[in-house]
């Protein structure tokens, strides 16, 4: 049985009834912590059933699937023996950190399933939907206490019961009752299942549990500005220590009440996201040798600031960081610039002055875009990285230098290497120890720190009161592919917290006034205000959200019910058919059938 042979959980259930039930919405619902369907009501919200729709077994090929993305079915045992041995070995609280960003990354990922299956779904709706995931994928049940959200402010507080935890079954067992919570990977889900929803640090703490002998978990949820030393939750989000914690403080006064930041927005290192997590440990294992490091990745990703970073954890921290634009130096100043001139070298050099060699001796030089250098400069590095000394323009004699080379390109160096346009003994010179730095769209878990993190810095910056991201423009974030990466991201948020209405929210239109081209699928999404509804859904790509509004609404419904009417009809009614053949879900097809009263 391959990929295309899928077979879901409710047609498992269906076809062994006696084994797990009817599967009807009522007895799901029952079975996974009591939320009935109705208990938000409307059909745009993803019910029990519509979730379970989306779990798929293919057993002939060996995978099973949560949509499009891949899951395992593992034993509490075997989680639980992992969870010993890394406690007994790293000590409880690195192994609570690994395990809280393991549990945010998974919520995180649930968090994009339900955005992208159910986009028309409200704010509270979507984030009920991750009480129900959580129990599909057995990890605990779920009992709302209370909920509220502000969608004038994006403020949001819950409270929540958690019954049979998997988590603590195994921590008991290996350890009995304690002092400390240990549900860390569930709070690290929650944290990141609903800072992906909103768009913004919404943080979970755990204030009963059956570890520490409660009967039950009992667990809080408040957006990061509203707790009090909100340091001491980061410390187990981040892999690092030198990933920014501070970022996420709480203000004691109001934005436009504080003096303007000095800082650079881009100063702090900001993440908690796999991809990103790696790139740390990475950078914290080379950081205390003097190893030629090698950054690469797109334009933008911040491998300036992971080298900045690298000297700040070095044992060179406290000699010179020298930082060169390899491209913005023309070839004829290359090497006065790297290396140094000599008094009456030539015309002009009235006197004799260092170059960035000699500046960054005992400490560290930083070359941007190296793959930018001609060839003959290529050569004239190699030297100085291979013999270890320089030779100023115009002397004659050599300057012993001691410097860690730290490179960084956006280029693929093999490649220009295969083109002639890099030399490959400097390429394996300067490639010791590559870190590559994955793109935005590549650690989009990433994506609601940075927002909360730019949004502080620039409400600091230019005395702002924005109070947050309406739900469309975190939607538009989330789904947006930044070619310009962190740097645009960062570019975007400031843009917005000026544009946006004092106490007002950041909305689309705030964000994207530069001419960004936003694809169909970012534009697929419905913006409710009091000036009535805006649909893009299904809409072709267009430069601007503001300038989408020529599309003709009606057109665009009309369109779609013609759609799905002819795949229904082909399909002689089958839903999951259907949406086989319009490569979408069975629940998104069957909501959107609703709404054209077609089924």
């Amino acid at each position: 049985m391959g990929v295309s042979d899928r077979i879901s959980l409710a047609e498992v259930a269906r076809a062994t009834g006696v084994a797990l039930g009817s599967f009807d919405s009522a007895s799901v619902a029952k079975a996974l912590g009591g939320f009935a369907s109705t208990h938000i009501g409307g059909d745009t919200h993803p019910t029990i059933a519509d979730i379970s729709e989306c779990l798929f077994f293919s057993p002939g090929d060996g995978r099973i699937w949560l949509q499009d993305q891949r899951m395992v079915l593992l034993h509490t045992e075997a989680l639980g023996a992992m969870r010993r041995e890394m406690v007994d070995s790293m000590g409880i609280e690195k192994a609570r950190g690994l395990f809280t960003r393991a549990g945010y990354v998974s919520g995180a990922r649930d968090a994009q399933l339900v955005r992208k299956h159910w986009p028309d779904a409200d704010p509270p709706a979507a984030a009920m939907a991750g009480t129900r995931l959580h129990a599909l994928e057995g990890v605990v049940k779920v009992e709302l206490v209370s909920v509220t959200y502000d969608p004038d402010t994006s403020g949001y507080e819950g409270e929540f019961i958690w019954h049979n935890s998997s988590e603590d079954d195994e921590h008991i067992a290996a350890y009995g009752i304690g002092g400390s919570p240990a549900c860390w990977m569930q709070v690290g889900y929650a944290t990141g299942y609903v800072s992906t929803l909103f768009g913004r640090l919404i943080v979970f703490r755990e204030t009963m549990c059956r570890s520490m002998g409660h009967a039950q978990c009992r667990v809080v949820g408040k957006s990061a500005d509203k707790w009090d030393n909100i340091e001491e939750d980061m410390r187990y989000l981040n892999a690092r220590e030198f990933v920014d914690t501070a970022a996420y403080a709480r203000s004691e006064a109001g934005p436009a009440d504080l003096a303007p930041s000095e800082a650079p927005a881009g100063d702090a290192m900001v993440g908690a996201s796999s991809a990103f997590n790696a790139a740390c440990h990475q950078l914290s294992r080379v950081a205390r040798t003097t190893a030629t490091v090698l950054f690469t990745g797109e334009s933008g990703v911040g491998k300036e600031k992971f080298a900045s970073m690298l000297h700040r954890i070095s044992p060179r921290k406290d000699q010179p960081f020298i930082a060169v634009n390899c491209a913005a130096i023309p070839e004829t100043l290359i090497e006065s610039e790297l290396f140094g001139v000599e008094r009456g070298a030539y015309t002009g050099a009235s006197h004799s002055r260092p170059g960035r060699f000699e500046r960054a001796s005992g400490g560290t030089l930083f070359l941007d875009e190296i793959g930018m250098l001609s060839f003959v400069a290529q050569g004239k590095l190699l030297r100085a990285l291979q013999e270890g000394e320089v030779e100023r323009v115009g002397g004659t004699r050599g300057i012993a230098v001691d410097v860690r080379v730290v490179a960084a390109t956006n280029e693929d160096l093999r490649q220009a290497v295969r083109e002639g346009r890099f030399r490959e003994d400097l390429f394996f010179r300067l490639n010791v120890f590559p870190i590559h730095l994955p793109p935005l769209r590549e650690r989009r878990d990433d994506i609601p720190l940075l927002m909360n993190h730019f949004l502080n810095h620039y409400r600091r910056k230019h005395g702002c009161n924005t109070g947050g991201f309406t739900q469309a423009s975190v939607r538009t974030l989330l789904n947006y592919d930044f070619p310009g990466n962190i740097r645009e991201l960062q570019n975007l948020v400031e843009r917005a917290v000026i544009m946006a209405d004092a106490d007002g929210l950041i909305d689309v239109h705030h964000l994207f006034t530069g001419g960004e081209t936003l694809s169909a699928e970012v534009m697929t999404l419905r913006m409710q205000g009091n000036s009535g509804t805006l649909n893009f859904e299904g809409a072709p790509a267009c430069a601007n959200p503001i300038l989408a509004g020529a599309v003709s609404p009606q057109s665009l419904e009309q369109t779609e019910r013609d759609t799905l009417e002819r795949a229904i009809s082909a399909c002689q009614g089958n839903l999951s058919a259907a949406a086989r053949r319009l490569n979408t879900t069975r629940a998104k097809l069957a909501y959107r059938a609703r709404k054209h009263s077609l089924i």
